[in-house]
């Protein structure tokens, strides 16, 4: 069948992916190895690559010639098909399909130049987790790039650690759409035998799920440093997560309850909090009675990726002053304290929640 899509008519969808870190990469393995499978997609996907020289070559060359981010997701292939590219116009170039999935604080600069060499009417994924605020309040990463795009925007989030799914061990995610149509060629474009794709039509409540487990996550390795066993952590799960369903339904309406029960909601709330790099960072600092900064144990351990949760915390925290109802989110309030104040980290478990 792959003879037919010579003569067919019908334009095909071309994907990008624009990151390449840890996630970044495993997801677009899944991408390259899906568009060879479905007739619908345009073979080649480029995936936009920060360069950076490792041992004297660019990343970028290094990615082409042996199908592998040696950096940021070792010893996982991709199919010949995925293109590594430094330069952000050119990976977009006529891509219908954009995803996105890179340390948020890196994603606005990009943006002009992506609107300017996408094909028109693009739709986009985000797989960024993270919250932004203006003077209003939250702002959504799917909304800066609706708006900034002018593009429809589905939103991808789930119990997804990166380097289990280099092995391919069997997984699932979440994506939440709002275009029916869109939805459905993202979850083709994602959905392999060990990627298994559910679909909600609630954007923001899989986005505030994706963003807000990292903070829960920072907690969780603060007990884990603290020397805390397995009823503690699940203490500090249940606590953050009933603080997550609240925050959602504090400032959005329409969120569903059942999207908490997906692969975004409390499965991913699950695996952040025994693997993943906000709880090792979180773990390390507390091990080392906070005499270390996040910044150093982050350069430390985690070489090159960015650590998410404790600047969401922040974020979070900003919009809850703003609002002045910090005392309603004790434990999301702990973790910023303890994460950027003098609050001692026995507070974990010692605040009233």
């Amino acid at each position: 069948f792959r003879g037919v899509r010579a003569f067919s008519t019908a334009p095909t969808e071309k994907i990008a992916m624009v990151g390449s870190g840890n996630f970044g990469s495993a997801l677009t393995r899944i991408l390259g190895a899906n568009a060879l499978r479905h007739p619908v997609f345009d073979d080649e996907v480029k995936m936009y690559v920060y360069e950076e020289m490792i041992d004297g070559k660019p990343l970028t060359q290094i990615i082409n010639e042996t199908n592998e981010n040696v950096k940021y997701l070792k010893n996982a292939k991709f199919t010949p098909n995925v293109k590594a590219v430094p330069d952000i116009s050119d990976a977009v170039a006529g891509a219908t399909m954009v995803c996105f999935c890179l340390p948020h604080q890196f994603l606005k600069p990009l943006m002009p130049k992506i609107k300017e060499s996408v094909a028109p009417g693009a739709k986009v994924l985000s797989a960024i987790k993270g919250i932004d605020f203006d003077d209003k309040g939250i702002v959504l990463i799917s909304d800066l790039l609706r708006s900034g795009l002018n593009a429809d925007c589905s939103v991808l989030m789930g119990a997804n650690v990166a380097n289990e799914m280099a092995s391919d061990a069997f997984c699932e995610t979440t994506i939440g759409y709002v275009d029916a149509t869109n939805g459905e060629l993202f979850r083709l474009a994602f959905d392999a035998p060990s990627f298994k794709v559910g679909t909600v039509q609630d954007t923001v409540g899989v986005e505030l799920c994706g963003a807000l487990k990292n903070i829960v996550a920072i907690g969780a390795g603060f007990c884990d440093g603290l020397g805390y066993g397995g009823n503690t952590k699940a203490a500090i799960i249940r606590i953050g997560l009933k603080e997550m369903v609240k925050f959602c339904k504090t400032f959005y309406d329409g969120i569903e309850d059942d999207t908490f029960l997906e692969s975004c909601g409390v499965a991913d709330l699950i695996t952040t909090c025994f693997g993943g790099r906000n709880r090792k960072c979180a773990e390390a600092y507390a091990k080392y009675g906070k005499s270390k900064s996040l910044e150093e144990i982050e350069a430390e351990l985690l070489g090159g990726q960015k650590l998410q949760g404790t600047l969401t915390a922040k974020e979070v925290n900003h919009i809850l002053k703003m609002k002045g109802i910090e005392h309603e989110f004790p434990f999301f309030t702990t973790v910023y304290k303890i994460s950027y104040e003098d609050t001692p980290l026995s507070a974990i478990t010692e605040t009233p929640y």
